[in-house]
C-alpha cells in the first residue's frame, strides 16, 4: 500500500442534503479518505480520537483524527499467511493499548509507544469476543482486564509493556469464569462509588446476561483480583426470551462536557440486542450490594423488535449508544431509536450492494460515532441531540426533568403551565403556586383558581413568585401585586392571633399550637418580603393596610425598613413609649430627626436624649437651644443635675463650639438658676478667660449677670473688658473688699491706675475700718499707697499718735530718697565738666600724614590738594569724598552741599562769609562719611 505523505481524511458531503435550518439530530456522512488502498479493512476501532484500521494484507494503520496526516503504518511481525488474516481489535478508551487477534488464534498487543505488536503467547489459541478495560483506565499498562472468549470463558490478563526485549508482555493470564450460553459476547467492569473494593461486572452471552456486584481480591504477587468476584457471587442473570443469534453488548459513552445538556443523572446506558430486540436500561450504582443486579435488570425495559422498521429475517450485526439514543445497523440500514420513548430518529439505507459491514464503533471519550465498512468510513454526526428531550419529559409528567431540559422561555413556560394544571388536578395547591408563578398562565385565572378553592397560602406563593419574575419596568403590575401581598399577609397573621387568642379549634383553620408555631415563620416571611420588594410597595398605602389591621409590629418594621424613621419615632412619641423612641433614636444619624424630637425628648427623658447627644458629632448644638431652654425653663433641680448645662458644657469642651449663642445660652442658665452659688458661673468663665477671643457676648453677659444679681460674675467679666474702675466699684459697692482688692491689682503695667484703684480700695477700708492701724496693715498690700496718700480719707477726729510710726517711716524714706537723689545730681555734675574738657581737647587734636601717604578713593598722593583725615587715619581728597558722599546722602543734604560747592567755588561769598561757607561744607561732608 502506497502512502501520501500529505494523506489524512476528511467528511464529504452528507449523504442528506438539508438546510442548516432543518438540520436533524443524527447525519451520517462519508469520510472522504485522502490516502490510496491496495487491499481492504477487515476490523476498525476508534478511541480517544485515534482511529486504528486493520487491512487485508496484515497491515495496520494508527491514525491521529486531530492531525490526519499524522498516519503510522505497522505491520505485524509474521505475514498473514502465517498467523491468519486479522480477525478483531480492541482498543482501550485512552488508546493507549491495542489487542489485534487473527483467523489462526494468534493475539498481539501494541501499546501506543511502541510500533512493535508483540505476541501474547499465554492467549495462543484464544478467540477473543470481549474484553472489559480496567475502569482506572491506566496508560502504562492495562492492569487487571477482563478477556472473554468464544468458548464461554473469561480470563483475567495484566499486560504491561516489558523493558528487555526477551520478557513477556503478560504478566499473568488466569482463568476466572465459565459462563454457559456460548460465546462471551459482552464484557463490562466498572467501579461502585464510595465502594473501592467494589466492582460490578456484566457478562454477555447469546443467551443470558449475567451481573457480578462484589468485593474483589488484593493484589498479592501475580494473584488475580477477579476470581475473589466470580467464586463469591451468585450472578444476576437475565435471560433471553429464545436463543438469539447475535447479542452484542454495549455501554453509553462519557457524558457530554459540562457546557452542553448532560444526563439526569451520572450513570452510564447499556443495551443489549437479541432476536426480541433490544433489552437496555441505567447502570445503577445503588444499593452497593450483590442485589444491585436485581435492581438494575427490574428497572431496564425492551425495546420490541416489532417497533423496528426491519424485515423480521434481517438481524442486527451492531449496536451503539448515544446519550439518549440506540444506533442499530441491520444490513446496510442505520436505524436510530430514542430510548425514552422508542420513537424512530433516522431510518436510512446507508451502504450500497455488494459492502461488507465491520460494524459501529464509538469513541467513548470525545462522543463520536463511526460505521466501518470493508471499504469506507462513515462519521455518525450528532447534533443537538437533546433538543427534544424536554417533550418526552412532559409526556410522561416528568416535569423536573423537562424543565432541566427546557431551553427557551416558550419551552420552560409549556413545561411549567403543564406541571401547574397536574399539580392542582391532584389538589397540590401550594405546589403548583409555585410553578404557575413562572408561568405565563394569565394572572386572573391563576387567582381566581387558588381563591376559588380557599387557598389562601397557595395564593400568597403564586404572588411572591409572580413579583420576583416580573420586570423592573411592569410598576404598575408590580405595586399592584405588592399592596394585595401585604393585605393576604395581615390577614394571615391576624387569623393565627386570633386563633391563639380565642384558643378555638376550627375545622378549616391551623390549631392554636399549630398557629404559635407558624406565625414566627409567617411573620419572618413577611419580614423577608418587606425587605426584598419595598421599592414596590406604594407607602400611604402599605401604612393604611397594615394599621387597618392593627398590626403595630408589622408597620413599625415596614417603617423601618423604607427608614421613615421619623414615622416610627412619631408613632412612639404619640403614644409616650420613651423606651421604644430611645430605642428608635440610638440607630439614627440624621440631625433634622433629633432637632425635631428634642424638646419633647428634654422633657420627658432628658437624661438618656442627652446621652445619645453626646454620642454624635454631626448636630449642630444651636439647633438644640430652644429645647435646652424649655427643659430648663420647666425643671428645678441644682445645676449638677441639669442635663441641658450637661450637653452644653459637652458641645462647648468635646466639641469645642465657638457658636456665640451656645456659649450665651449657659451663661443665661447659670445666671437665672435659683441658687446663690456662683462657682459654677464663675468656672466657666475663668475657664474663657484662657481662650484667645471671647466666645461669648460680654454685653449680654454682664446684662445677665447685673440683673440676677450676681457680683462676683460680674466683676470677673468687668475685669476681662478691662474695665477696672467700674469692677472696683462695684465689688466696693456690695463689700467685696477682698474682691475689690484682687482687681485693683491686675492692671500691672498701667501704675497710674493701679494706684488709683487702691485708693479707692483704701477709702473704703478705711471708711469701713474700726482701728486705724488694721486699715494701714491692709494697705500695706500696695507698695504704690503713701502716707500721705491715705490722710485725707482719714476722719478729723484722728490724732497723730495713731499713725506716728507711718508717718516716721515716711520721712526717713523721703530722706533716703533725697540723699539718693543728691548723689545722682553730683555724679551728673562731674559727666558734665568731663564732657566739657573733652569738647575743649578737640581743637588741638591733630593727625600726622607721611609724605607718600595717597588717597583711599583716587590713590593720588594725598598732598596733592585739599584734603580730609579722620580719627581713623582714612585720608581723603576733598572732592573724592565729596563724589563718595553725594552718592550715599539724602536728596535734601546732597542739595545743600552742591549749592555751598558752587558757591565756594564761583568766588560769590568772600572773607567771613566764605570761611563760613566752607566750614559748612566740610562740617557736612565730614559728618555725612
Amino acid at each position: 500500500m502506497a502512502l501520501d505523505p500529505s494523506s489524512g481524511f476528511v467528511a464529504s458531503s452528507s449523504l442528506q442534503d438539508l438546510s442548516e435550518a432543518s438540520l436533524p439530530i443524527f447525519n451520517v456522512e462519508r469520510v472522504q479518505l485522502q490516502f490510496a488502498i491496495s487491499s481492504d479493512f477487515v476490523a476498525a476501532q476508534v478511541a480517544n480520537n485515534v482511529l486504528i484500521l486493520a487491512l487485508t494484507n496484515g497491515r495496520i494503520l494508527r491514525i491521529d483524527l486531530d492531525n490526519p496526516a499524522d498516519i503510522d503504518d505497522i505491520d505485524l511481525p509474521k505475514r498473514p499467511a502465517e498467523i491468519g488474516i486479522i480477525r478483531r481489535m480492541f482498543l482501550d478508551p485512552t488508546s493507549s493499548h491495542l489487542l489485534i487477534t487473527t483467523t489462526l488464534g494468534e493475539i498481539y498487543y501494541l501499546h501506543n509507544q511502541s510500533r512493535t505488536p508483540r505476541p501474547l503467547s499465554r492467549l495462543k489459541g484464544v478467540f477473543v469476543e470481549s474484553v472489559a478495560w480496567n475502569p482506572s483506565l491506566p496508560t502504562a499498562s492495562t492492569r487487571e482486564i477482563l478477556v472473554g472468549a468464544s468458548d464461554g470463558n473469561i480470563y483475567e490478563v495484566f499486560i504491561e509493556p516489558p523493558t528487555e526485549f526477551y520478557r513477556r508482555e503478560e504478566k499473568y493470564f488466569k482463568p476466572v469464569y465459565r459462563a454457559p450460553g456460548g460465546p462471551i459476547t459482552g464484557l463490562w467492569a466498572d467501579l461502585i462509588p464510595s465502594q473501592p473494593e467494589m466492582r460490578r461486572v456484566i457478562v454477555a452471552t447469546n443467551e443470558r446476561l449475567l451481573h457480578f456486584a462484589g468485593k474483589i481480591g488484593r493484589h498479592e504477587g501475580s494473584g488475580s483480583i477477579y476470581i475473589k468476584l466470580f467464586e463469591t457471587e451468585a450472578p444476576i442473570t437475565h435471560d433471553a426470551p429464545r436463543i438469539s443469534t447475535s447479542a452484542p453488548l454495549v455501554v453509553s459513552p462519557d457524558p457530554p462536557s459540562a457546557a452542553s445538556f448532560d444526563s439526569l443523572s451520572s450513570e452510564r446506558i447499556f443495551a443489549w440486542a437479541s432476536s426480541q430486540g433490544v433489552f437496555h436500561g441505567k447502570l445503577l450504582t445503588s444499593p452497593t450490594s450483590p442485589d444491585l443486579g436485581t435492581k438494575v435488570f427490574s428497572e431496564a425495559r425492551l425495546l420490541p423488535r416489532t417497533v423496528l422498521p426491519l424485515p423480521e429475517q434481517t438481524p442486527v450485526v451492531s449496536i451503539a449508544l448515544t446519550q439518549w439514543h440506540i444506533l442499530l445497523l441491520a444490513g446496510g440500514r442505520v436505524v436510530i431509536v430514542n430510548r425514552l420513548d422508542d420513537s424512530i430518529i433516522y431510518d436510512q439505507e446507508v451502504l450500497g450492494a455488494g459492502q461488507i459491514v465491520l460494524g459501529l464503533a464509538v469513541d467513548q471519550k470525545k462522543n463520536t460515532f463511526w460505521l466501518f465498512t470493508n471499504q469506507e468510513i462513515f462519521e455518525i454526526v450528532v447534533s443537538d441531540e437533546d433538543r427534544d428531550i424536554w417533550k418526552i419529559m412532559l409526556k410522561d409528567e416528568q416535569f423536573d426533568a423537562a424543565l432541566r431540559y427546557a431551553r427557551t422561555p416558550t419551552q420552560r413556560d409549556a413545561v411549567a403551565t403543564a406541571s401547574g394544571d397536574y399539580l392542582v388536578g391532584k389538589g397540590q395547591y401550594l405546589e403548583a403556586a409555585g410553578i404557575y408563578g413562572k408561568s405565563s398562565k394569565p394572572f386572573e385565572e391563576v387567582s381566581l383558581t387558588l381563591i376559588g378553592h380557599g387557598e389562601q397560602d397557595a395564593l400568597r406563593k403564586y404572588l411572591l413568585t409572580k413579583l420576583s419574575t416580573l420586570k423592573r419596568s411592569s410598576v404598575m403590575q408590580r405595586v399592584m401585586i405588592a399592596s394585595w401581598l401585604v393585605q393576604i399577609f395581615m390577614s394571615k397573621l391576624n387569623c393565627f392571633d386570633d386563633t391563639i387568642t380565642t384558643k378555638a379549634e376550627f375545622s378549616n383553620t391551623a390549631s392554636p399550637d399549630q398557629s404559635k408555631d407558624e406565625l414566627p415563620s409567617v411573620r419572618s416571611e413577611f419580614q423577608e418580603f418587606v425587605a426584598k420588594y419595598k421599592s414596590d410597595l406604594d407607602r400611604k398605602t402599605t401604612y393604611d393596610v397594615i394599621s387597618s389591621h392593627g398590626r403595630e409590629e408589622e408597620l413599625l418594621f415596614y417603617a423601618s425598613s423604607v427608614n421613615d424613621y421619623n414615622y416610627v419615632l412619631s408613632y412612639w412619641v404619640q403614644r409616650e413609649r420613651w423606651t421604644e423612641t430611645l430605642n428608635v433614636l440610638k440607630k439614627q444619624t440624621k440631625p433634622e430627626i433629633f432637632y425635631k424630637y428634642s424638646s419633647v425628648l428634654m422633657s420627658h427623658v432628658p437624661m438618656e436624649l442627652v446621652d445619645i447627644l453626646t454620642r454624635q458629632s454631626n448636630i449642630n448644638p444651636r439647633n438644640l437651644i430652644p429645647a435646652l431652654l424649655n427643659y430648663n425653663k420647666d425643671t428645678k433641680v441644682p445645676l449638677s443635675q441639669n442635663q441641658a448645662v450637661r450637653y452644653l458644657l459637652f458641645a462647648i469642651n468635646q466639641l469645642l463650639s465657638s457658636d456665640a449663642a451656645v456659649h450665651n445660652t449657659l451663661i443665661s442658665i447659670y445666671a437665672s438658676h435659683p441658687s446663690k452659688d456662683e462657682s459654677a458661673l464663675l468656672a466657666y468663665l475663668e475657664s474663657q478667660s484662657h481662650q484667645q477671643e471671647c466666645r461669648y457676648d460680654a454685653d449680654f453677659a454682664l446684662r445677665l449677670c447685673i440683673q440676677h444679681k450676681r457680683v462676683q460674675s460680674c466683676v470677673h467679666i468687668y475685669s476681662s473688658m478691662e474695665q477696672y474702675l467700674q469692677a472696683v466699684e462695684l465689688a466696693l459697692r456690695h463689700g467685696e473688699v477682698d474682691l475689690a482688692s484682687l482687681v485693683a491689682d491686675r492692671p500691672e503695667d498701667n501704675p497710674a491706675l493701679r494706684k488709683k484703684l487702691w485708693l479707692a480700695v483704701a477709702k473704703k477700708v478705711i471708711s469701713q475700718s474700726d482701728g486705724i492701724k488694721t486699715a494701714i496693715e491692709f494697705l500695706k498690700r500696695c507698695e504704690l499707697l503713701k502716707i500721705e496718700d491715705l490722710i485725707p480719707f482719714f476722719p478729723d477726729f484722728v490724732t497723730i499718735d495713731d499713725f506716728k510710726e507711718e508717718i516716721c517711716a515716711a520721712l526717713e524714706d523721703y530722706s533716703r530718697h533725697i540723699d539718693t537723689l543728691k548723689k545722682e545730681m553730683d555724679e551728673s555734675a562731674t559727666t558734665a565738666s568731663n564732657i566739657r574738657a573733652d569738647i575743649a581737647a578737640l581743637d588741638r587734636r591733630y593727625a600726622i600724614v607721611e609724605p607718600g601717604e595717597r588717597c583711599y578713593v583716587c590713590l593720588y598722593p594725598l598732598l596733592s590738594r585739599q584734603f580730609f583725615v579722620f580719627p581713623c587715619q582714612h585720608a581723603f581728597h576733598t572732592d573724592c569724598l565729596s563724589g563718595k558722599v553725594l552718592a550715599q546722602v539724602g536728596v535734601a543734604r546732597g542739595r545743600k552741599i552742591k549749592e555751598l560747592q558752587m558757591e565756594v567755588g564761583k568766588g560769590v561769598t568772600a572773607g567771613k562769609l566764605k570761611e563760613r561757607a566752607i566750614a559748612e561744607l566740610d562740617a557736612l561732608i565730614a559728618s555725612s562719611w
